[in-house]
């Protein structure tokens, strides 16, 4: 555990998957086959999110889909970083870190699926949700015990703040409501 609060302690920037993470992985289909015509997502990591980007740390979302409701999440969230529609989740995270100024050990990266392993392997912290595939548990430092769409990114964000000494912002009345004058969920 010492070694994941020293790694927790240097994290700058969050990246996300969605799929899987934020949302617990189903897809919807709508009239004329119409994918995705809504998501649903989990207030608990709207919340956690908004906690890290008023604590300074930056987060973006990498999904290998593209939607119009993952389009309004970001946008409700004033997330400032994303790649969607993106498959090579290696390719996208060096760019994302160049975007937002920072080191791979400065970067964690939180997934669940296959497709998530080579963002596992160039991030200096990879993070599986409660509920990922065996072997991507495996390649991961550390395993949350909620599900993705349960609110697993918010049982990392407050890990992230308690290691940072910023768990105020969530655990007091007063931490928080200095944070949520300027949050949306």
């Amino acid at each position: 555990m010492q070694n994941l609060t020293a790694k927790l302690q240097k994290i700058k920037f969050v990246i996300s998957d969605v799929d899987g993470v934020l949302t617990d992985g189903s897809l919807y289909y709508g009239p004329d086959n119409n994918l995705e015509l809504f998501k649903t997502f989990n207030v608990k990591d709207g919340l956690g999110t908004r906690l890290l980007l008023e604590n300074g740390i930056q987060v973006a979302l990498l999904s290998g889909r593209d939607s119009a409701p993952l389009r309004q999440r970001i946008k409700d969230l004033a997330i400032p970083f994303a790649q969607l529609g993106k498959l090579d989740k290696e390719t996208a995270c060096f760019k994302l870190m160049q975007e937002a100024g920072v080191s791979a050990e400065e970067t964690a990266f939180i997934g669940d699926d296959s497709v998530d392993l080579p963002a596992f392997a160039v991030c200096g912290l990879a993070v599986a949700v409660g509920d990922a595939l065996p072997y991507v548990k495996e390649n991961a430092d550390f395993v949350l015990q909620t599900f993705g769409g349960k609110g697993a990114f918010r049982e990392f964000a407050d890990m992230l703040l308690l290691a940072q000494g910023k768990a105020d912002s969530y655990q007091t009345a007063q931490g928080f409501l200095e944070k949520a004058k300027k949050m949306a969920q």
